[in-house]
């Protein structure tokens, strides 16, 4: 509310939720935490950020990569009491992945990525109960092509063992790995189905190898 009027993408109030984010995950000592290849270079240029997606633990995760984004997530996730309320604040695009009019919307993060503020996506568009990659929707790769952003694939481990989709059980240890691939130069690839592809496969392959 104090600072709307002159920070526009709101990247002063998304640093209170890149703190709540610290703070769920590092209260735990038996959590440990390791992060590969978060390299801020690597979004250098404009770039839509995507990742696997198994935990609600997933969120606090990505925010302790050393740069902020501009997040999209499901409508209902700003209904939570407070914390949906702060997503709500900060400007964060929230859709609803029935609705046509919802995906149109994902052109509402072409004025921060080309500010410099990479989108956040999962374009699995749910998270995976079981664990093993589910088929990526079209939106990222799309927005990607059509303004030749870059793609950063991001690999999020742990938070489906130490929280499980639909359950509010937390394991007291567990280990988080973060792995932050190159990034994919959407001008290389001649179709948005070969760089969804190409994506999935690299995703797939760390989840697999590690």
């Amino acid at each position: 509310m104090l600072t709307f009027l002159f920070d526009r993408f709101n990247t002063i109030t998304n640093k209170s939720l890149q703190g709540l984010g610290w703070i769920m995950l590092k209260v735990n000592p038996g959590w440990n935490i390791e992060i590969e290849g978060a390299n801020p270079q690597k979004i250098a240029q404009p770039t839509i950020v995507i990742a696997n997606h198994q935990s609600f633990l997933d969120l606090p995760l990505s925010y302790l990569l050393p740069w902020s984004m501009k997040w999209v997530s499901k409508r209902g996730l700003f209904y939570i009491p407070i914390l949906g309320w702060i997503i709500y604040m900060t400007g964060h695009l929230g859709i609803d992945r029935k609705s046509m009019r919802s995906a149109k919307k994902l052109d509402d993060l072409v004025a921060p990525i080309q500010a410099g503020i990479p989108a956040m996506i999962f374009p699995e568009g749910t998270r995976s109960r079981t664990g093993e990659l589910k088929p990526f929707k079209n939106g990222a790769f799309k927005l990607a092509k059509k303004y030749n952003f870059k793609i950063l694939p991001i690999v999020l481990q742990g938070g489906g063992e130490a929280m499980p989709s639909g359950s509010w059980r937390i394991a007291p240890r567990q280990n988080f790995k973060i792995s932050v691939l190159d990034p994919l130069d959407s001008e290389q690839y001649d179709s948005v189905t070969e760089l969804k592809d190409t994506a999935f496969s690299l995703i797939e392959k760390e989840l697999h190898s590690s």
